[in-house]
């Protein structure tokens, strides 16, 4: 086989790969930035800090470091309460007794 030939075939698969390459490559940002989008903005961040994620190598960290020591603008729940919270509505009243006197058991006798 001719070299040049080898080598216009590698040119051919390598054109033939690069798309699908890209489509990988933009499907797996997406993966990533999306989640890290709402992470930022529950966090109290600016949402587009997770687009450095697209800096290859080091983007990741950047993102990473400024999530972890940042403060974050959000309330903190209660650690615990003094009391059980209220609840919606009262307690069902208690089931209503039997008459003690006159109540004699029907059935069978054995």
């Amino acid at each position: 086989m001719d070299p040049q030939e080898s080598q216009r075939q590698a040119m051919h698969m390598l054109a033939f790969m690069v798309p699908f390459l890209l489509i990988g490559w933009v499907i797996g940002l997406a993966i990533i930035i999306i989640p890290l989008w709402q992470i930022c903005k529950k966090a109290g961040l600016s949402a587009p800090l997770s687009l450095l994620e697209i800096i290859p190598g080091i983007g990741h960290l950047i993102v990473l470091y400024v999530v972890a020591f940042s403060e974050w603008k959000v309330v903190p729940i209660a650690q615990h309460y003094s009391t059980l919270p209220p609840t919606a509505y009262p307690p069902p009243p208690p089931p209503p007794s039997f008459p003690s006197s006159g109540y004699t058991p029907q059935g069978p006798t054995a």
